[in-house]
């Protein structure tokens, strides 16, 4: 049997088996609003500043970000941080040797992962906005950090100093004739935010995100509608001229 034909099959079924595996924890929906460009705005400087540095966005250059309503200077003044031009892809900042000698592997590109990351639990938007609400204190793991949503991740919690430190701990539900124990997390060390802005700062985040995975999707829709319209008004001004035609035909 031919290996290259059937290593496809197997990769589609393990990354099913792993969204499978995800889809059993419930998704808190992401408050998404793409027509808020204050929200995009700093959701995009919350991306350059720390998501970035070891991730990139190899799809989206710089120059998109002026359709947010941000100017070439303010581009460059608060979200370049390296040598790039404007019109530059959005690539990852420290070298790709290094990311993988220092997590295992390579941080994966960001670019549509809103869209790649949807289920029949939720959107891609919601998994990211309960993923990165969702990293825990495990001494286990390599990194200090694990996750709820993406248990055993090898990415660290790299803004724990605005959200403070989780634990996971165990909480008895007392439930009409039964009791069991359920994990939750409980903030243990408070961060320079309160829940209530770490929360919105990642809306605003995963806000961004889900712009960054489909930038022309507000247009495309604008588009659509308007399309939709003149073939309504087409289709009114056709079926008046074909009774005017056929009106002495009996």
């Amino acid at each position: 049997m031919n290996l290259l034909k059937i290593l496809p099959i197997v990769l589609l079924l393990a990354a099913s088996g792993a969204i499978a595996a995800g889809d059993e924890v419930k998704l808190d929906r992401a408050p998404i609003d793409e027509r808020n460009l204050i929200s995009l705005q700093r959701g995009a400087q919350v991306f350059a500043n720390y998501c970035l540095t070891c991730h990139g966005a190899n799809y989206m250059r710089y120059n998109r970000l002026q359709d947010l309503g941000l100017t070439e200077q303010q581009i460059r003044d608060n979200l370049i941080f390296t040598d790039a031009k404007i019109g530059d892809l959005m690539k990852i900042g420290m070298d790709s040797k290094d990311s993988k000698a220092w997590f295992g592997v390579s941080p994966p590109d960001l670019t549509v992962v809103a869209r790649s990351r949807a289920s029949h639990a939720g959107s891609g938007a919601d998994w990211l906005y309960t993923y990165l609400r969702s990293f825990y204190r495990d001494s286990s793991r390599p990194s200090g950090w694990n996750n709820a949503v993406f248990p055993n991740v090898g990415m660290p919690h790299v803004l724990w100093q605005l959200q403070g430190e989780q634990v996971m701990q165990d909480a008895k539900v007392q439930g009409p004739g039964f009791v069991k124990t359920e994990h939750r997390l409980a903030l243990s060390k408070p961060g320079t935010m309160t829940p209530v802005e770490y929360d919105q700062l990642v809306a605003d985040l995963v806000n961004y995100m889900s712009y960054m995975a489909e930038p022309a999707r507000h247009s495309r829709k604008t588009l659509g509608i308007y399309v939709l319209l003149f073939l309504g008004l087409m289709f009114v001004l056709a079926y008046l001229l074909k009774k005017e035609f056929w009106k002495d035909v009996h």
